[in-house]
């Protein structure tokens, strides 16, 4: 808001399956200096917002707002989660007649109540290539042998990924291993992290990813297909055996 970065402690906004933003009302009015009013029933919530001369009362599930008395339509419901109510930010905006920017590099939305444009108040980190490549393919399912977007095993997502940024390597995580890159203990975003899920005692691995930083990695599943994991897992962590960097 403006220069400065509001704080979602409890309850964060996102995207709605139709492709609205959805912020906690009552974290955004507040910071606006507007006066919210809650009344609950069961899990229905009717929320009052008081600010700049404007009167606005909505209820959790209905897509329709009261605007100074008058019928408003919403862009997206209403709703409760996580003991907070949610609304699209434009009609936020859009009622209180604040500019609202969008910047798709950072993935954050400002709100510019002073009637101003702004720069953005955070900045995402910088992320390489290869993990930026890898993370398009989220969701895609566990084929074995698969080695392309219809399906892949792990080392055939690995190899794809890699390639895909001008890097060839071997097509098992076994070979991989064994000749690719060099053998490290500090991990670095984009390093190659093995390990063995067969149940055998080898220092051969079964399984590869790649590691995101903070702990995680992303590789295809045979559970779940393309997902992230932590590599401090009760699953995942006694089976780690080592990294390599290529």
């Amino acid at each position: 808001m403006n220069d400065s970065l509001v704080s979602f402690p409890d309850a964060k906004p996102f995207i709605s399956s139709a492709g609205f933003t959805m912020v906690p009302v009552r974290m955004v009015s507040e910071q606006l200096g507007f006066q919210v009013g809650a009344n609950q029933s069961g899990q229905t919530v009717e929320v009052t917002i008081k600010g700049k001369g404007r009167s606005i009362t909505l209820t959790t599930g209905q897509a329709q707002a009261k605007v100074d008395g008058k019928a408003v339509q919403l862009d997206s419901p209403a709703q409760f989660s996580g003991g907070r109510v949610f609304v699209p930010l434009r009609f936020l905006t859009d009622t209180f007649g604040y500019l609202l920017q969008w910047d798709a590099a950072n993935w954050i939305v400002i709100i510019g109540a002073d009637g101003k444009y702004h720069a953005p108040a955070w900045y995402a980190p910088k992320t390489s290539p290869v993990i930026s490549t890898a993370k398009q393919y989220m969701g895609v399912p566990y084929v074995f042998g698969g080695s392309t977007p219809g399906g892949f095993d792990c080392s055939g997502f690995v190899s794809y990924v890699f390639a895909k940024n001008g890097i060839s390597l071997p097509r098992t995580s076994g070979s991989m291993y064994a000749a690719s890159g060099k053998t490290v203990s500090s991990l670095q975003e984009g390093d190659l992290v093995f390990f063995q899920t067969s149940g055998k005692s080898s220092s051969s691995p079964s399984h590869v990813g790649i590691y995101l930083g903070n702990s995680q990695f992303i590789s295809a599943t045979t559970s779940s297909g393309v997902k992230i994991d932590s590599l401090n897992s009760s699953y995942w962590g006694p089976r780690y055996i080592g990294a390599k960097r290529v």
